[in-house]
């Protein structure tokens, strides 16, 4: 996981992590710990809930944008344009997953 996103969510700000629709993924469940890794650093978060979407847009209509990518001063365009740097359009047509997350102590 890139860095400024580990940090986020270790800060709390960052609390919803933005999936596409693997096998591996749809498997997550409201409950489920999941560790997120950065470098050498380890981060334990717990699901707190699931919710799919048909489109990045679709997500981003109903997410809140600091949620997803923290108060990065980014518009909801230029969001959705850094999302799709990491998923490209073939993955998207897997299905978006917006995974809620919480850290321990938050």
């Amino acid at each position: 996981m890139r860095k400024l996103y580990f940090d986020l969510i270790a800060s709390g700000v960052k609390t919803v992590e933005v999936r596409v629709g693997y096998a591996s993924m749809r498997k997550i469940q409201p409950g489920q710990d999941l560790d997120f890794l950065s470098g050498n650093e380890r981060l334990r978060t717990r699901v707190t809930r699931v919710s799919e979407y048909v489109s990045f847009e679709d997500m981003l209509q109903h997410e809140d944008p600091i949620a997803i990518g923290g108060d990065l001063g980014k518009s909801t365009d230029e969001l959705l344009a850094m999302i799709r740097n990491i998923y490209p359009a073939e993955k998207e047509r897997l299905g978006v997953l917006a995974i809620g997350i919480e850290t321990p102590g938050q």
